[in-house]
């Protein structure tokens, strides 16, 4: 329950930086509290992951250690970025219960082809991530 608590914190207090850095528009994602109301990948990412990964995917290392998403290698697969996103692993919570499908598939998208990654092959699709539930 810390490291959660110690995880939200640490998103809310990186959210206004990453939004003015990357001109999100943030002005809905808390309306409803009980979804997430972002769609594209770019925006899930600033919601939801840079607080831990950091804004440009580099990663960081502290009260825990969030890897790197930038030039990682382990992107290459779909599978398994798909996997981590829905089931978690380690400090990094589940988040299918928080993202659809669309969602999920819309920020692996995101992660595998910015921040140095170029994977455009084998694009994740809703109905992936449906069967790897």
């Amino acid at each position: 329950m810390k490291m959660l608590f110690t995880s939200m914190a640490a998103l809310f207090l990186t959210i206004p930086a990453i939004a003015q850095e990357t001109s999100i528009d943030t002005t809905t994602w808390f309306d409803n509290p009980s979804t997430l109301t972002q769609t594209d990948g770019a925006s899930i990412y600033a919601g939801v992951c840079a607080g831990c990964h950091m804004p440009n995917g580099q990663g960081a290392k502290g009260a825990g250690e969030y890897p790197a998403l930038a030039n990682n290698p382990s992107l290459m697969a779909t599978a398994y970025p798909i996997s981590l996103v829905i089931h978690g692993h380690k400090a990094m919570p589940p988040l299918g219960g928080l993202l659809d499908d669309e969602q999920v598939a819309s920020v692996v998208n995101f992660i595998r082809t910015n921040f140095g990654n170029n994977y455009t092959d084998n694009e994740a699709r809703a109905e992936l991530v449906k069967n790897m539930r």
